[in-house]
């Protein structure tokens, strides 16, 4: 395992040469104009892996820094003091903080073509924050992000504006359950509704398109998935589709009857994944498994942290003595546990997945797990403080 210090910089930028725009002298033909790489992002340069990282709070302090997995460089970016919940979007960190949500710019993405994914690195920077009370969710596709709140609405921001540095809103969404989040779709948002329960498919300026025919009771919780969409519901999951701009719906139903305190309510996984991990209550895991249509109870008892890494891989869970467990998501059987926690009754611990590593936060440092291999630990980064929220981003 090795043990890696805290390394801290001051920003981290990169430059693009600039283009060469403007002609000649009279007579002399101008050069034909320099045509841009595929997938040129201005100020940005492209990488041939992901460039993961982290965005973490410090419970004490209030600093919030970005940890560079690739380099273990680690930069400020400013403080946030009482942060109560954390979100990511792949590229930017939303964290909610005294009726606010301050938005993180990472300076690291992924762009997936289908065919292919480009890679991205960029400055660390400080976007600005938004007004809303309790932070639910935060989904975003080329277009627009969607933040929802828990007093039933979200907010409406420009994609492009965000990733040029700047917050724009261009509307708010009312009438959100307060447990469920808005979630940008194929050129739509999935708006899920308390009453009667249901999703809806409104447009970009939050009008009803459809509503989706598979009712939703008590929507809470959505991830999205390369199958579609998952929102939790009482009595079960409700996967919405899109097929060529026709939604629908199909309902993947508890095996048995649930009690309300052991429902899932929020979804934990690996992007893109099609399994799905959420706390049933203090008794145990529901392991989702989106492409067979399937729920499986794993009965951990409670838990601190849970995440699925995906099909056929493990689910993790921290539970309350300090270890991290991995459990086979299809029969619910213990695979392998290591104590991990130097002060299990310290700030919550947060499971971040990506394609080879987890990433767990133990006060002041972060342990990085190879999942597949027994969960060894591989590497850990001493930041000192005390690491309340985490956020991985560039998957």
């Amino acid at each position: 395992m090795n043990r890696i210090g805290k390394k801290t910089v001051a920003a981290v930028g990169f430059s693009v040469a600039s283009l060469l725009l403007g002609g000649c002298a009279s007579g002399v033909p101008e050069p034909p104009a320099e045509v841009l790489p595929h997938g040129y992002v201005e100020g940005a340069e492209e990488a041939a892996e992901a460039q993961s990282r982290l965005v973490m709070s410090d419970v004490d302090s209030g600093t919030v820094r970005v940890l560079d997995l690739i380099t273990g460089d680690v930069t400020d970016v400013g403080r946030a003091s009482g942060v109560e919940e954390a979100t990511g979007d792949g590229r930017f960190a939303y964290l909610a903080s005294g009726g606010q949500v301050r938005i993180v710019d990472s300076g690291a993405w992924m762009v997936d073509h289908g065919d292919h994914v480009h890679y991205y690195r960029a400055a660390v920077r400080e976007v600005g924050a938004i007004p809303g009370p309790g932070l639910v969710g935060a989904h975003s596709d080329p277009a627009v992000v969607a933040v929802s709140f828990g007093d039933g609405r979200a907010s409406l921001l420009d994609r492009a504006e965000l990733d040029a540095g700047r917050i724009a809103g261009t509307g708010t969404v009312e009438g959100v359950a307060r447990e469920a989040a808005v979630v940008p779709y194929d050129g739509h948002l999935l708006v899920p509704v308390e009453q009667p329960g249901q999703v809806q498919v409104r447009d970009r300026d939050g009008q009803p398109v459809t509503t989706i025919d598979q009712p939703c009771p008590s929507p809470a919780g959505a991830a999205v998935t390369r199958r579609g969409v998952v929102f939790g519901c009482a009595d079960g999951a409700l996967l919405v589709t899109s097929d060529d701009g026709t939604f629908g719906g199909a309902k993947i139903p508890y095996p048995q009857p649930v009690p309300e305190a052991e429902r899932a309510r929020e979804f934990d996984h690996r992007p893109g994944s099609d399994a799905l991990a959420a706390k049933a209550g203090e008794s145990g895991v529901w392991s989702l498994d989106v492409a067979h249509r399937t729920w499986t109870f794993v009965a951990t008892g409670p838990t601190l942290a849970v995440s699925a890494v995906g099909a056929g891989a493990p689910l993790l869970a921290v539970t309350p003595d300090g270890a991290l467990r991995a459990f086979d998501g299809e029969t619910g059987r213990e695979t392998a546990a290591v104590q991990l926690l130097s002060a299990p009754d310290g700030a919550a611990p947060t499971i971040e997945v990506d394609t080879t590593r987890a990433y767990v936060n133990d006060a002041g440092v972060v342990h990085e797990i190879d999942y597949n291999d027994s969960l060894r630990q591989a590497r850990t980064f001493e930041l000192g403080g005390r690491i309340g929220h985490v956020v991985e981003t560039g998957r």
